[in-house]
């Protein structure tokens, strides 16, 4: 019972300070995509929710805002002051809007947040090209905020978007090839989502006035969460509940991802991952028995339970690199919340 009690209050401060950065955040980040054309305003507002495909105002799902909750965290984290790390805040949430724009397109995703993608509304080009104006918007974010850091953190943020790009990259090849070892399906998960939180934590340390050290240790702390992050994602991509997740059952066994939990299957030599590899890797397209039958494949060969202790060891790591940085109590105790929500979550 005790354990339950710690999960909800780490649980409540995680989603307290969500709200708390979106309420910093937001603003700029509107202030920010008004700057653009008027129909990339439209395409960016109603990705982020702002919008219905007509332009109009709603409130659907905007995301859960972690990055740039990490930014802030972080900022809090080596002593300074948040409200000072949101112009990088608003830089990084615009580079991961950027990817998913990208990301629905080429995994061909028709729901996003409970809603249809971008691209199924307005077309793959023009939700392409909005993608592109929001990469170059966080650079002409950073660039303007006139902050001691800023060009570091340009250079910080380029480095973090060109890894994404290569794991992207190295993702959409393995959907191709028969055989993907399990190394660089880590390195590929690692450069997907690894690097921009990774890059989140160290943006927020610098405009904090962190310490070289507690710069590097904060980094590693976001690099290892986003990993975690990772084989969560992939978990839920198979397993996770489309009313909670917002994605079709089995959205990643569809396409035939070689996900992390996947890889593992079709690496672990066992008789199922055999199994599992006749059938993932057959020209003809998958039937929904298909689909159930290769998620019961990959728990068989193990690939569900080895992602979630890797998830389970990946944040451990992670915590301890957030306490070796000697960081502000409150905020490392954010911090190891948010850590907590993002590798136990449902969506």
């Amino acid at each position: 019972m005790t354990t339950i009690h710690q999960d909800a209050d780490k649980a409540g401060m995680a989603y307290e300070a969500l709200t708390r950065s979106r309420a910093m955040v937001e603003p700029a980040l509107r202030a920010a995509v008004d700057r653009l054309p008027t129909r990339m305003q439209q395409i960016s507002g109603y990705h982020l929710g702002w919008l219905d495909e007509r332009g109009n105002p709603v409130r659907a799902d905007r995301g859960k805002a972690l990055r740039p909750t990490m930014v802030l965290l972080a900022a809090a984290a080596v002593g300074g002051d948040p409200a000072d790390a949101v112009p990088a805040a608003v830089a990084v949430e615009l580079a991961h809007n950027f990817s998913l724009l990208h990301d629905d397109v080429m995994d061909g995703d028709v729901t996003r947040r409970h809603r249809p993608t971008a691209w199924t509304v307005f077309g793959s080009g023009p939700a392409i090209l909005t993608g592109d104006a929001l990469h170059s918007l966080a650079a002409d974010v950073l660039s303007s905020c006139r902050h001691p850091e800023a060009a570091t953190a340009m250079r910080t943020l380029s480095t973090a978007v060109l890894n994404l790009i290569n794991g992207q990259i190295a993702d959409l090849a393995f959907e191709d090839r028969r055989n993907v070892e399990l190394s660089e399906c880590q390195r590929m998960a690692r450069d997907k989502t690894g690097a921009l939180l990774g890059c989140a934590c160290a943006l927020g340390a610098m405009f904090g006035g962190g310490k070289a050290d507690q710069i590097a240790r904060l980094r590693s702390f976001g690099e290892r969460l986003g990993l975690a992050f990772q084989h969560v994602d992939d978990l839920l991509g198979i397993w996770g509940d489309p009313a909670v997740t917002g994605k079709p059952v089995f959205s990643d066994l569809r396409t035939r991802k070689k996900t992390l939990p996947v890889v593992s299957a079709l690496t672990s030599g066992t008789q199922a991952g055999r199994r599992l590899a006749a059938l993932y890797l057959r020209d003809q397209p998958l039937s929904g028995s298909d689909l159930a039958q290769a998620a019961e494949l990959i728990a068989l060969a193990g690939g569900r339970a080895w992602s979630q202790n890797q998830a389970d060891d990946l944040l451990a790591s992670a915590l301890s690199d957030l306490h070796r940085c000697d960081p502000a109590a409150r905020a490392a105790e954010e911090l190891s919340a948010l850590a907590h929500l993002m590798t136990r979550r449902d969506h």
